[in-house]
């Protein structure tokens, strides 16, 4: 059973990079917190409490005695903490901040963790773009001219309408073709053939983006 479950939107606060008006943007969208470890101790500093925090607890400084009540620890350390988080989080949507910026390592685990765990719908949210793995379908209302990348985690066909430059019939593949820097035209719709596409949008579009993913119905099952 998951530690946290919602019939609604959560936020979860990552102890990465964290920008001015990150943790409010999602907030805003999404009201319930939870952070994955450190993410804990950017909690605190501004104030928030946590439903719950979740993660091995290395990182956390002074922040475990303030949500002592709260902890959720997962001591093993073959997974990072988002993915120690977002693995027992049941929501239709979470929103993800702090785990983007920094070091590019964890940047790369982040992305990871969005394809390791398919049937947990979640964007990343970062300084300039938006991060999110396409479901079995998804209809997008992006501004036409708006930048819109596709870049596949693995072997992955992905049928399109709405962009500059169509995808139908490509295999993609991290060491093959990718699709970067593709180009809105129209209302977009993506459908990838594996659970393994992420898609890579402007963080001014967050909002078509939430929608986009709220309204796709299917979803992939677990790996």
């Amino acid at each position: 059973m998951a530690i946290v479950q919602c019939i609604d939107a959560i936020t979860l606060l990552g102890g990465g990079s964290l920008g001015e008006g990150d943790l409010a943007l999602a907030l805003a969208r999404a009201p319930i917190l939870v952070a994955a470890d450190g993410g804990a101790r950017h909690a605190a500093a501004v104030g928030q409490t946590p439903q719950a925090v979740i993660g091995d607890m290395d990182s956390l400084g002074a922040a475990a005695a303030r949500y002592v009540d709260r902890l959720h620890e997962i001591a093993e350390q073959d997974s990072t903490d988002f993915d120690k988080a977002l693995r027992n989080i049941d929501a239709p949507l979470v929103l993800a901040v702090g785990f983007t910026g920094g070091r590019l390592d964890h940047e790369l685990a982040a992305f990871h963790v969005l394809a390791a765990r398919p049937d947990r719908r979640c964007l990343l949210i970062g300084a300039e773009s938006l991060v999110f793995l396409c479901p079995p379908e998804i209809g997008l209302d992006l501004v036409p001219g708006t930048p819109l990348s596709l870049f596949p985690m693995g072997e992955v066909g992905c049928a399109s309408v709405g962009l500059r430059w169509a995808t139908d019939g490509i295999r993609f593949s991290p060491a093959g073709r990718v699709g970067t820097s593709n180009e809105v035209t129209g209302r977009v719709v993506l459908r990838p053939s594996a659970p393994l596409m992420l898609a890579i949008a402007p963080r001014a579009a967050l909002d078509a983006v939430i929608a986009g993913l709220g309204a796709a119905t299917a979803c992939w099952p677990p790996r």
